[in-house]
């Protein structure tokens, strides 16, 4: 087959809306997002791929497409190489047809990579100077990218034999992504995804491709566990003690601290009475056992969330019987392309137009980041505060109830009232359904919603007495997720513990990044930074690496031994977080979450939509900083 054929029936069957961004840019003529050639907005999440066009206009775009393709492909630059801020704006709002905000678009350029996220610049740090992460990944990788390609000495110290940290850990079957693959990527290192929605397998395989692609694993001490790091006044520096696979220790020094080690470790358990005393096999999903079955088992599984969500329908025929216990139930949205696989035809179109798959990705980011924040905000004059928060999240409850009681079928009016949530959509964690609804009709699964009183051998017994029996206990009660950087203890300036600041559970950080007291110590993923209105922290996780590269440069440029965020600077910042989500859905009196610690304060979200985080984090202001010159 030769090439133009092959682009011929990727295109035949490619996405309308990124088709259209593709001419533009390829042949330079807008009366491709003017109408009649502007798609109409789709409902949902799915990446409308018809545009909602008849098939005339569909075949007159993906015609003009292929001829636009093909002549660039022979040579013909692109008519509008770099599209201005204002010009992509415009582009975006045609393809989703909806209007974007003109203040996208210096993000948009980025998202697009006409500005590079991964940062590119030399930086003549001073001789001896060197940088430590701790963990290998998302955010240790995308450090470590970075600080390579500025010349920037640096360690990484990963506690697993391999890099992709979480997905290492979780191996429980079903685990995968619930943000589309194409959008849960670096922006710099894309990648040949089988599936939209990548399995845990081919997840880790791509954190490995960018280890190994960017020649990073020679600056990464696998097997080394952090013990400790305590920061070193006199020489502006940090002690690093860490634990080898062998048993020895050593103590490592740094300028700088860069925390990779994420959230989502430990596994958190629930206090049941009895727990440990369990007589079958019992394990947490976080820690799967390589060498057990569950096949023709009877099943306990104690949770209902994220992890719930995908192992439950996967493992539901492979049991005798799996009884699910509920603390309280989640809203879980249609997922169109749940174990959908990319047609080989649209993986070869990625590979051989790039621009393509820019624009693909960017309506993801679309879609899956901004798009429903404004709905998460609380109505003061709306009607119904009980159940929702506005007119919009009202429209949103009312989708979702539909949707669940078509999937529940005819055990809807048996199982309604308890999985339809009393709190708002969005609350918690929003679920991509894997087929639960549909996995609750299965005769072998029941969902009990009364609460555990105690385990007693084989069995774990309710409040109201009932007892049930179990061959296998399954842990499915997520992460320790409020208990910031709990792994190693942290001590900063005048021997200050960051666990005596933070407590267990009131971790804050300026933009998620800077604690006072501990100078040049700089934690990714921190307090307040997942975006929970949606989308993919990895985008998150690029913003802060290059305020941190930019923290760096400004070092060596202004010769500074170290930076310390200012108390006021952080205090005013954590104010402003605050009372933003005040008025948002995860402060709604219903809803009780992993969001939120013992005092009703959101630690773990992001008050902030993408677009204001890219604007916190674009350029450093060293007015927030206390600075010390560097010593001799």
């Amino acid at each position: 087959m030769t090439d133009k054929q092959k682009l011929a029936d990727a295109i035949a069957i490619a996405n309308i809306p990124t088709l259209l961004m593709v001419l533009v840019q390829f042949t330079g003529d807008k009366r491709w997002i003017a109408a009649p050639y502007r798609p109409k907005r789709a409902s949902g999440t799915g990446d409308n791929d018809t545009g909602g066009f008849d098939d005339a206009i569909q075949k007159e775009i993906r015609d003009a497409a292929l001829t636009a393709i093909l002549a660039w492909k022979a040579g013909e630059p692109l008519a509008l190489e770099a599209p201005t801020d204002d010009e992509l704006v415009e582009m975006l709002s045609s393809s989703m047809g909806e209007k974007v905000p003109t203040e996208y678009g210096e993000m948009t350029s980025a998202q697009l990579g006409q500005t590079s996220m991964k940062w590119e610049d030399k930086i003549d740090v001073p001789e001896g100077f060197n940088v430590i992460v701790i963990g290998a990944g998302v955010s240790g990788l995308a450090s470590a990218v970075s600080l390579q390609a500025a010349g920037v000495p640096f360690t990484v110290l990963e506690r697993r034999a391999n890099v992709a940290g979480v997905w290492q850990d979780n191996r429980y079957p079903g685990a995968g992504v619930d943000t589309p693959n194409h959008l849960y990527s670096f922006s710099f290192a894309p990648y040949d995804w089988s599936a939209y929605f990548a399995l845990r397998n081919e997840l880790a395989d791509y954190f490995e491709h960018v280890a190994d692609e960017f020649d990073l694993k020679k600056s990464i001490n696998f097997e080394t566990n952090v013990i400790s790091t305590e920061y070193q006044a006199d020489s502006q520096s940090w002690k690093v003690k860490v634990a080898h696979a062998d048993g020895s220790e050593e103590t490592l020094e740094a300028n700088i601290v860069i925390s990779a080690a994420g959230i989502f470790n430990p596994p958190a358990f629930p206090n049941i009475k009895g727990l440990d005393s369990f007589t079958g096999d019992s394990w947490h999903t976080a820690e799967w056992p390589k060498d057990k079955t569950l096949e023709g088992k009877k099943v306990i599984m104690i949770g209902n969330g994220a992890t719930a969500m995908q192992l439950g329908p996967e493992i539901q025929n492979r049991v005798e019987s799996l009884t699910i216990f509920q603390r309280g139930p989640h809203w879980a949205s249609p997922f169109e392309q749940f174990r959908t696989e990319v047609p080989e035809e649209i993986r070869y179109l990625f590979q051989e137009v790039p621009l393509y798959r820019m624009w693909y990705r960017m309506r993801l980011g679309w879609t899956y980041n901004d798009r429903v924040y404004e709905s998460l905000q609380k109505d003061p004059n709306w009607e119904h505060p009980e159940r929702s928060l506005n007119a919009t999240n009202d429209n949103h409850r009312a989708y979702f109830t539909s949707y669940i009681k078509k999937e529940l079928g005819d055990r809807a009016d048996e199982l309604m009232d308890k999985v339809l949530p009393t709190f708002p959509p969005f609350g918690k964690r929003m679920l991509m359904d894997n087929g639960w609804y549909r996995m609750l009709r299965n005769p072998k699964v029941t969902l009990v919603d009364d609460g555990i009183d105690r385990i007693e051998g084989n069995k774990v017994i309710t409040n109201d007495g009932t007892e049930h029996e179990a061959d296998v206990l399954l842990i499915s009660t997520g992460f320790d997720v409020l208990k910031f950087l709990s792994t190693y203890e942290i001590i900063g300036r005048d021997d200050k513990n960051l666990r005596d600041v933070w407590g267990d559970d009131n971790a804050s950080a300026h933009l998620g990044t800077n604690v006072p007291g501990f100078p040049n110590f700089f934690t990714i993923y921190g307090p307040n930074l997942q975006p929970g209105h949606g989308g993919s922290f990895v985008f998150v996780c690029e913003m802060q690496v290059r305020y941190v590269m930019q923290m760096i440069s400004k070092m060596t440029q202004n010769n500074l031994g170290s930076v310390e965020c200012k108390q006021d600077v952080h205090d005013d910042y954590i104010e402003k977080v605050n009372k933003i989500h005040e008025n948002m859905v995860w402060t709604h009196p219903g809803v009780s979450s992993y969001y939120r610690n013992t005092e009703g304060r959101v630690v773990v979200n992001s008050p902030y939509r993408n677009v204001d985080f890219f604007k916190l984090t674009r350029h450093v202001n060293m007015d927030d900083f206390i600075t010390e010159p560097k010593k001799a």
